[in-house]
């Protein structure tokens, strides 16, 4: 499994996470686009924060208020340059500042300094970075969140700052004081932090793991007596119980009889998107006889009150039921690249492969990359899928 860290051992800002995520591994190129996109090209640089090497990332706008409508219309502007994954990230992030900054200041807020285009940057090139770099897992550390007052738009106020308080309140992120003074958790670093956790999972214990890649973002103060940057790690887990990976998942289900199929559809899009393992809509004959839907999505604990949540907006349905911590079996994969030739047509193509007692026991072609080459040669899509897993078996077995 490949897993993101993060340690945010001296708090966490969005700039920071976005230089991190870079220098673990995360596509430049598409990033900065997304980035530029929202404000001028950001400037990218190595430095150096209390003897450890980090990228920083400035990003020059003025200070703007802003509606949360008119940060999503800004958002808007970087559409086109950005993976819709990411897009949609983006967008679930403001939408937690807007909800923290309503519950502290009330509704029809203006976001202060979240809503400068800089702010907005981080943003969008966090989430851009982070779908780039391809992880099944994201596990987050503690946060350090610093102690004392600070200063803002609304004059001085406590750290952790209210708005970071009250995102860091629908998560189960942990967090510690630390012993430094100062706001080391900005409300961006808090709800990028909260939107990953929801998003890609915290598995809880780490098993054994290996680090593939590791990276530094660096935070713009450097004070001498500790390092001002955010640690990622990429990691492939290794521990196996009874020689195969298991995983601990709830299975939250519920009974509809009256949402339409479209609905259902979208709902259980945005239970993906929140983090769910699975979503299913199944026919049944509920009680008196009527016709409905058994709705069913398998999560990780740690994301389960969120989502049953998001089931009950997204249906509207009053109960929602929790079987708590069951284990399922999951098979090792890998991703590979096999080289394949359709229709005279030569092409590296994705292949999933599931392993059991070192041997590869069963394949799958990525749809995907599947369906683009079928589209450019004009060719159905189940052939391109058929000939790859052929051609993926006779390499393996070679």
């Amino acid at each position: 499994m490949r897993v993101l860290i993060l340690d945010p051992f001296h708090g966490a800002a969005g700039d920071m996470i976005t230089a991190a995520l870079l220098d673990c591994g995360a596509d430049k190129d598409i990033v900065v686009r997304a980035m530029k996109a929202v404000v001028a090209e950001p400037k990218i640089s190595r430095v150096t924060r209390a003897g450890i090497q980090a990228l920083w990332i400035e990003t020059k706008a003025l200070p703007v208020h802003r509606t949360l409508d008119e940060v999503l219309e800004r958002l808007d502007a970087a559409t086109p340059h950005m993976p819709e994954p990411a897009m949609a990230m983006a967008r679930r992030v403001f939408e937690r500042i807007n909800t923290a900054e309503e519950e502290v200041h009330g509704g029809h807020v203006h976001f202060h300094e979240v809503g400068a285009d800089d702010a907005i940057a981080d943003i969008v090139g966090a989430c851009t970075a982070l779908h780039t770099l391809e992880v099944d897992r994201v596990h987050i550390l503690p946060v350090t969140l610093g102690h004392g007052t600070g200063t803002g738009s609304h004059g001085t106020f406590p750290i952790p700052a209210p708005a970071t308080a009250a995102i860091l309140r629908h998560t189960n992120l942990a967090t510690i004081s630390g012993i430094h003074v100062g706001e080391l958790c900005t409300p961006t670093g808090a709800a990028l932090l909260a939107e990953f956790q929801a998003a890609a999972g915290a598995p809880g214990e780490l098993p054994a793991y290996t680090i593939k890649a590791l990276g530094y973002g660096a935070g713009t103060r450097d004070p001498a007596h500790a390092p001002n940057v955010l640690r990622a790690m990429i990691v492939e887990t290794t521990g196996t119980t009874g020689g195969h990976p298991e995983d601990t998942v709830d299975i939250l289900e519920t009974n509809i009889d009256d949402v339409s199929g479209e609905m259902i559809a979208h709902a259980i899009g945005r239970f993906m998107d929140a983090g769910a393992r699975d979503a299913s809509a199944t026919p049944i004959v509920m009680k008196k006889g009527r016709p409905g839907y058994l709705i069913r999505v398998i999560c990780l604990p740690e994301t389960s009150t969120q989502i049953a949540e998001l089931m009950a907006r997204e249906l509207g349905t009053l109960g929602i039921r929790c079987i708590p911590s069951v284990h399922r079996f999951i098979a090792e994969r890998t991703v590979e690249e096999i080289d394949v030739e359709i229709a005279g047509t030569r092409k590296k193509l994705l292949v999933k492969l599931g392993w059991m007692h070192g041997s590869v026991y069963t394949l799958k072609a990525e749809f995907e990359p599947a369906r683009e080459l079928a589209a450019e040669l004009g060719i159905p899509v189940r052939d391109v899928l058929r000939v790859v897993e052929e051609q993926a078996r006779r390499q393996i077995q070679s």
